[in-house]
């Protein structure tokens, strides 16, 4: 069994990354997201991406600080409203965006796992997300062609994983993580811990080891928290 596991996300990004590429980066909000991968690409340096994700950070976290260093030239997401660069940098025109519902976006990083290379939804059919593309009826019903996709490279995490690279999400952070874990030509995977061979139960396994070919141990994590809602305590 080849090794999988590297010291550092730079090391396991190495020879990796080039201007221009596509990168699938899973993650819910600020959960889940690849952090270290993230800060890598940062420090790496390259530019022209494009970038599939749900969201892109908030403003200096997560995917944020790819925008904060104008390294995306494009962004495929579904909901992009908690970061103001995003906003600035797509209202001046220096951002490409393709915007697309969020389980359409999922099911496109799916069928790109498996193969498929597109798929008729009904999902956004009659809005700006259907322009240009291919519409069919079925039973008298319209839907919109959507394609797969397929990236150059995906970056994930994870919560724990075994040295052979057995993944297993924990809660929210398997939104996105999954589907986009198997989207891609190359995926590099961060978890909160490594386990020996054997340790997981197969049953409760999201991801087979033969989807990830790299793999780090990020922790330790700070959680954050993307929205803080309080009320002022009342006095007894």
């Amino acid at each position: 069994m080849a090794n999988k596991i590297y010291p550092d996300a730079t090391a396991a990004l190495a020879g990796m990354l080039r201007d221009g590429m596509t990168i699938c980066a899973g993650g819910f909000g600020l959960c889940g997201i690849p952090e270290r991968l993230i800060d890598a690409v940062e420090a790496s340096g390259v530019n022209g991406l494009t970038v599939v994700s749900n969201n892109a950070g908030i403003d200096g976290m997560g995917l944020g600080k790819l925008l904060r260093s104008r390294q995306i030239a494009k962004m495929i997401s579904s909901y992009v409203g908690e970061n103001k660069e995003f906003e600035r940098q797509y209202l001046a025109g220096e951002l490409e965006v393709e915007f697309c519902p969020q389980g359409t976006l999922a099911e496109r990083c799916r069928a790109g796992g498996a193969g498929i290379p597109g798929f008729y939804t009904k999902t956004g059919v009659g809005t700006v997300v259907a322009d240009g593309k291919e519409t069919k009826e079925f039973d008298g019903q319209t839907y919109v062609l959507e394609r797969g996709i397929v990236a150059d490279l995906s970056i994930i995490k994870g919560w724990k994983a075994d040295e052979a690279g057995n993944l297993i999400f924990r809660k929210t952070a398997r939104n996105f993580n999954q589907p986009m874990a198997t989207a891609s030509k190359f995926t590099v995977a961060e978890v909160e811990e490594i386990v020996p061979v054997g340790s997981l139960d197969p049953d409760c396994v999201h991801v087979p080891g033969i989807y990830i070919k790299r793999l780090i141990s990020g922790a330790p994590y700070e959680k954050r928290i993307e929205f803080r809602t309080t009320r002022t305590r009342e006095t007894a």
